[in-house]
């Protein structure tokens, strides 16, 4: 029963040209094809009255890396349980690696995905090699002994090969879940909380991992509780909160929450700083936060910036700092959840 639940959970290609040597090839010059690597339209799952995930539509392009970001309980697994054919949507449709999702291709779409867990999965009394050959063998994977040599390359394992897996760190353990999971040389590699509970070392040696996998053209649909990790490996991120909150880059993102501003801190608080800072180049409004620091909303922050040092030195200030506000992703996904929060359920 377990080897009928992870066969179904990664997936397989049975494709005999299929080569996991791809991995280390260059991506084209090029560019990622025009059809998505994956297309989700108006997709919803429905658990009796509770609803997983509602409305939902996004695209990823090939070769990008796909941010998921959400809070526990808002439908990421579920909807990566989904799109890998583990379960079958309410209402909506889907395309992934340009099938449509439909229980008559599952096969072949599970043919050309990989799923890789939170939880490893792997045969702890087993080595690193002798749970790649189970699996290689489970999924039929053509040329295995290929495949599992050049997946251990892939995650920097060649040297554990003969460790058990019950012998390695938690971190070690993910690299050889990633390993297994690109048996298949999968199209899309779905990843789910990779970097969970693991120290930031591991969490680096991972990221170091996917970067490569980035680099060499494999789509990754991943989903995290990390924002910076987020934000640091994802060419775009979706926020869930059971409906699609926001998509977009990182920096889009933040352009559409937050106002611009510019911080302005001086040894002491100034006189009369609706003098200094009204009627200026690109300043729509300031405010006072902090004794001695001030808040200025600004339009365009290379055009205020000099009107406002301008401005200060007229008024002879004794200015400490002038910078510019950098919210991050974190902020952004706060501020989305909160307003969840302040609504209700929906």
């Amino acid at each position: 029963m377990a080897r009928f639940h992870l066969a179904r959970s990664l997936g397989t290609s049975s494709h005999e040209d299929d080569n996991l040597s791809d991995l280390d090839a260059t991506p084209s010059s090029a560019g990622p094809s025009s059809a998505p690597a994956l297309s989700v339209d108006h997709l919803s799952k429905r658990f009796g009255d509770r609803i997983a995930f509602d409305d939902v539509s996004f695209e990823v392009g090939q070769g990008e890396v796909f941010g998921f970001l959400g809070p526990n309980g808002a439908g990421k697994t579920t909807t990566v349980r989904t799109l890998g054919t583990l379960i079958a949507p309410t209402s909506g449709s889907a395309r992934v690696a340009g099938i449509p999702l439909t229980p008559e291709n599952s096969v072949e779409i599970r043919r050309r995905i990989s799923i890789m867990p939170e939880s490893p999965g792997l045969y702890l009394r087993l080595s690193v090699i002798e749970n790649l050959e189970c699996f290689a063998d489970l999924y039929e994977v053509p040329d295995a002994s290929d495949r599992i040599g050049h997946s251990l390359q892939a995650v920097n394992l060649a040297d554990r090969a003969h460790d058990t897996c019950g012998a390695l760190s938690k971190g070690l353990r993910q690299r050889v879940a990633l390993a297994r999971a690109l048996l298949s040389d999968p199209q899309v590699l779905f990843l789910d909380e990779p970097t969970s509970g693991l120290d930031p070392v591991a969490t680096r040696d991972v990221h170091e991992l996917l970067v490569g996998l980035r680099q060499r053209g494999v789509t990754i649909f991943l989903t995290t509780h990390r924002l910076e990790e987020a934000e640091r490996l994802c060419d775009r991120v979706a926020i869930l909160s059971t409906t699609l909150r926001m998509i977009g880059r990182p920096d889009e993102l933040r352009e559409q929450l937050f106002a611009r501003t510019l911080t302005v801190r001086t040894l002491v608080p100034l006189p009369e700083p609706g003098g200094v800072f009204a009627d200026l180049p690109a300043v729509d409004g300031w405010r006072q936060d902090g004794p001695a620091t001030y808040v200025l909303d600004v339009a365009e922050a290379a055009v205020a910036a000099p009107a406002v040092t301008r401005a200060l030195v007229a008024a002879e200030a004794d200015v400490l700092s002038i910078s510019e506000s950098h919210h991050s992703l974190e902020d952004v996904y706060l501020e989305l959840i909160d307003e969840d929060r302040e609504v209700g359920p929906r």
